[in-house]
């Protein structure tokens, strides 16, 4: 029999710890349902990777390498830089928390858009710091201009989510070298890009051609997405040697298992890339025209840049996404906002225009385009 939780305890914690609520995953798919909340890639690990996963399962009575150095060395040499210009982590949310624990602490504040990531307020109060959110534009996107002008004395760290988690929309080029121009040099400016590999708009900004431009800024990109490594939690940072070197202070010694480290190895060897990239290909042709037939449903749906799009559906929040439930698709909820919906398997789609073209309705909010 499974003991009750307790309600209360007599033990003191921080209270803005103990007001927090904990991240908690999406209900489970209903029987022969599709999970649709956790922007999972639908595929299961190609040949390459799931054979270098075995074998390092096989040694797991060993500690892995704590820097994960053969990872760090490849990605160095796609990126063009040194390997201690690399910094891996269990997942990017892993990396985000040791950059802010790193420069923020109580009395700073951490300035990102909202609604985004919805880790990030959690982040912030973990590190004592404060966060300033920042209204996301009427499409759904940053309003950069707007963050710049949040920036004070007491802000040390800016999020930038491009593609914007949950939203889809993208900061392009010239968006973020304007913004850049006006965050000041000593200030840490992280660019989240977990979503990078599905971006199609020429125009959006990419960090890839960031490296070595500015000294305040670091580059996140994440295996889970793109790579289908979601189970084993790797992803990497990109960015100034000192920054970097701060942030593997703040980590957990040997968070990063040698499992995950040999999947994302594997993952990026030319043969296994370029099947996992033909398959983000498949889910971001998939994407753009579930958006497509959505909008022409009469859904105002925004531009869509990651694997998922966003539902803006505000009051009726509750409503849409009990609806979906009910018809055997879990979608992401946020009450009050909107619906994150992740572009799945093919069987899906179907299933999800039927029921959400029975649901589109006049109180829809905020513009499709």
């Amino acid at each position: 029999m499974t003991a009750p939780e307790p309600t209360t305890t007599h033990v003191r914690l921080r209270p803005e710890i103990a007001a927090l609520p904990p991240y908690r995953q999406g209900r489970p798919a209903p029987e022969n349902g599709f999970k649709l909340s956790s922007n999972e890639n639908p595929w299961g690990p190609v040949p390459e990777v799931e054979r270098a996963i075995a074998a390092a399962a096989a040694e797991v009575n060993r500690y892995p390498d704590a820097t994960a150095l053969s990872l760090r060395e490849r990605l160095a040499e796609r990126w063009a830089v040194s390997p201690d210009e690399v910094l891996v982590g269990a997942g990017s949310v892993s990396l985000l928390a040791q950059f802010v624990l790193a420069a923020a602490q109580p009395g700073d504040e951490v300035v990102y858009s909202w609604r985004s990531f919805e880790a990030y307020p959690g982040l912030v109060t973990v590190a004592g710091a404060t966060s300033v959110q920042v209204p996301n534009r009427p499409d759904h996107g940053h309003d950069l201009d707007a963050m710049a002008d949040a920036v004070t004395e007491r802000t040390r760290v800016v999020i930038v989510c491009s593609p914007n988690n949950p939203t889809g929309v993208a900061v392009t080029r010239e968006e973020f070298a304007r913004f850049m121009e006006r965050v000041p040099a000593d200030r840490l400016v992280i660019l989240d890009e977990a979503y990078a590999e599905f971006v199609r708009d020429d125009a959006a900004v990419d960090g890839s051609e960031l490296t070595g431009r500015y000294p305040n800024l670091v580059v996140l990109r994440t295996f889970s997405k793109a790579y289908g490594l979601a189970g084993v939690r790797v992803g990497y940072a990109i960015g100034p040697v000192p920054i970097l070197d701060a942030a593997r202070a703040t980590a957990i010694p040997l968070g990063v298992t040698a499992v995950a480290t040999a999947g994302a190895v594997a993952a990026i060897q030319p043969e296994a890339e370029a099947e996992l990239l033909r398959r983000v290909d498949v889910l971001a042709r998939r994407r753009d025209a579930l958006r497509a037939d959505l909008i022409a449903q009469g859904w105002p749906i925004p531009e869509a840049q990651g694997n998922f799009v966003w539902l803006p559906t505000g009051d009726r929040t509750a409503e849409v996404a009990e609806r979906l439930f009910e018809s055997g698709i879990v979608a992401r909820a946020f009450p009050g906002d909107g619906i994150r919906v992740s572009v799945g398997e093919e069987e899906s789609v179907d299933l999800l225009l039927r029921v959400l073209g029975e649901l589109v309705g006049p109180s829809q909010e905020g513009p499709s385009t």
